[in-house]
């Protein structure tokens, strides 16, 4: 279904109808409704708006689904979203995915979080080297402590 498409069955049903058809539809891809979404379904507006705004990424990619799940067990394994990891592992098992490319997305998630969380300390670091410890005045010697940080 496209954009317009989506838009004229919302105005005709009203966005109650709507919301409820949504969560069925959604229900009947994924073999459930994700958590956020039951919590949205009481707020019809932002719940649709939601829905729509992830459609029109999706339909927007150039990827297929299974390389968008993988990504998404990736950024949720990245994320350390428990919840939002289990239920894209359903996901990815549900489309087929086998168990040792799922590993692979946890693996390669786990590897660029291990190098942000170095890249970033180490970048500190270095910039407080030349920082006074005392009153964080940089470069050089601390005029007030007198602490050389080069």
């Amino acid at each position: 279904m496209g954009f317009e498409d989506e838009l004229d069955a919302i105005l005709v049903k009203g966005k109650d109808k709507a919301a409820q058809d949504i969560l069925k539809s959604i229900e009947s891809t994924y073999g459930e409704v994700p958590y956020v979404f039951q919590f949205m379904k009481d707020s019809p507006e932002i719940f649709i708006t939601k829905v729509l705004h992830n459609n029109a990424i999706q339909r927007s990619s150039a990827l297929d689904a299974k390389t968008i799940e993988l990504i998404s067990v990736a950024v949720s394994a990245a994320m350390r979203c428990s919840h939002c990891l289990k239920l894209h592992i359903r996901i990815a098992a549900n489309l087929g995915i086998p168990d040792d490319q799922i590993a692979a997305a946890v693996f390669l998630a786990g590897n660029l979080v291990n190098a942000s969380v170095l890249a970033t300390a180490t970048r500190h670091l270095d910039e407080e080297r030349d920082v006074c410890r005392a009153c964080g005045i940089g470069s050089g010697t601390c005029e007030i402590h007198g602490e050389r940080r080069d």
